[in-house]
């Protein structure tokens, strides 16, 4: 690892935002200046900026990422995860997918009444919604700030089918809702874990739970009756694709439901920012790893076509589609997800439909 990696962070530097004509350039002569000075030239700091949304939840238009609905009630994430294809929206907020995206967090106090206004508009049928389609609705801010936690009181309130998507251990302060959701089978759970090798995850992941968390996690919610899914998302070849059957099978015991997956793919400015963060993290493995990727989108790091670029092509993604299935196929044999439930939510919102 070279000594100028910057601890914490995913993204080890940031990069143009590219709809911005002027670009931030950190010369040597300031550098310079701020070692005579015994000044810092980076401190290195997370800021948190509340922003004013006139909606919350969006319509998802991608036909291949397995959800119609999502809500985020945070943008950018503190997480810091180097592959994150969430980086890239960061630019239409005005700032960059590198160390931006991690430092500068923008979040939604608003939610919760705005997730109300929307769900008992006149023309909301129930469909399902998901937190975190974007960015980790439970990332470190969520403990102070709880918009996540309300924004589920809403839905328990209405009781609205919902999906979460996170990394973070703290989902289980939630634990007295979600059983209550799960009761009217209106919640699922979809943990991501891309490694059981902790020196994995603290490279790719800085600032997430530990791996021993997220799996206390899916332990947790399995016993209490909430259906957990849990995506190994992305496998990246040489780096964690080895990892596929033991961590379906560990999963496995602890009860999730069933295991997805995605091939990493290197989206817009994430490609630049994922090879500064390879020579300098993982020197050694570095043109191993991101030749193999190319190699899974066309000679591409990045491929955008919907249907092939979640889980690419040739050699190494028809290896880890043939792993994945004897993986399922071995450990989660007969396990079964159901439809969540929206008739709760359509009585409540109609009573006269149980007129009939």
């Amino acid at each position: 690892m070279s000594d100028n990696v910057l601890k914490g962070r995913g993204a080890q530097k940031n990069v143009h935002n590219r709809f911005f004509e002027n670009s931030h350039e950190v010369l040597d002569e300031y550098l310079n200046f701020c070692e005579a000075e015994g000044e810092e030239a980076d401190r290195n700091k997370t800021t948190y900026i509340e922003v004013f949304p006139k909606t919350f939840v969006n319509k998802v238009k991608s036909p291949d990422v397995g959800m119609s609905y999502s809500a985020n009630p945070y943008q950018g994430c503190e997480h810091g995860c180097v592959y994150c294809y969430a980086r890239n929206t960061h630019e239409y907020w005005g700032y960059g997918a590198g160390l931006d995206f991690e430092r500068k967090i923008l979040f939604k106090r608003n939610a919760p009444q705005l997730l109300e206004e929307k769900i008992t508009s006149k023309n909301w049928q129930g469909e399902t919604i998901i937190f975190s389609g974007n960015t980790d609705c439970y990332q470190p801010l969520e403990r102070k700030m709880e918009i996540t936690r309300k924004c589920l009181e809403v839905m328990l309130k209405w009781k609205h089918p919902t999906g979460i998507i996170t990394k973070n251990s703290l989902i289980l302060r939630d634990l007295d809702i979600l059983k209550e959701m799960a009761k009217l089978n209106i919640i699922s759970v979809n943990v991501s874990i891309t490694s059981l090798s902790e020196d994995t995850r603290r490279l790719l992941e800085p600032r997430t739970a530990s791996i021993k968390q997220r799996l206390k996690v899916v332990e947790i919610l399995s016993a209490n009756g909430i259906p957990v899914r849990v995506m190994m998302a992305p496998i990246i070849p040489s780096l964690n694709s080895h990892e596929i059957l033991p961590l379906v099978k560990k999963v496995a015991e602890l009860g999730a439901k069933d295991v997805g997956y995605t091939i990493v793919r290197l989206n817009g400015q994430i490609a630049e920012i994922f090879k500064d963060w390879a020579y300098k993290t993982i020197p050694d493995k570095a043109e191993r790893i991101l030749n193999q990727i190319a190699e899974c989108h066309g000679g591409n790091l990045n491929d955008s076509n919907y249907g092939r670029r979640m889980r690419g092509e040739g050699t190494i993604s028809e290896h880890v589609k043939s792993t994945m299935a004897i993986a399922k196929k071995r450990y989660l044999k007969d396990r079964k997800t159901e439809t969540l439930d929206t008739s709760h939510f359509l009585q409540l919102k109609n009573p006269q439909l149980n007129l009939f």
